[in-house]
């Protein structure tokens, strides 16, 4: 079955980087698009950034020039690196994949990142 393990959450204070990872298993991980999307308490889920299969990228205008998606294919693994780290950005960060447009929505334990200022 599909399953999404994100890692790489933690304290961090404002201005400073973390690397997430999401790790994919139970699907051809190298034909879909995979997300990063932020929550907050309270908040819907909302989008931070994507990248597709061919790799083009798209960022929320919040994060663009401070966080970069990426993913290996061979190690089935997505990576949001964060940089410039603001107290806004702190929350849960959860990896998603759907396995066809409008399809059900796969997502991963999420991995908490908190920002000091």
């Amino acid at each position: 079955q599909v399953q999404l393990v994100e890692s790489g959450g933690g304290l961090v204070q404002a201005g400073g980087s973390l690397r997430l990872a999401c790790v994919a298993s139970g699907f051809l991980f190298r034909v879909y698009r995979m997300d990063w999307y932020h929550q907050t308490p309270g908040k819907q889920r909302e989008l931070v950034a994507t990248i597709t299969s061919s790799g083009s990228t798209d960022y929320a205008d919040s994060v663009k020039g401070r966080f970069t998606i990426s993913r290996v294919n061979a190690e089935n693994t997505v990576y949001l690196q964060m940089n410039s780290l603001k107290s806004e950005d702190t929350g849960v960060y959860y990896c998603h994949t759907q396995l066809r447009v409008g399809g059900y929505d796969y997502w991963g334990q999420g991995t908490q990142v908190t920002v000091s200022s």
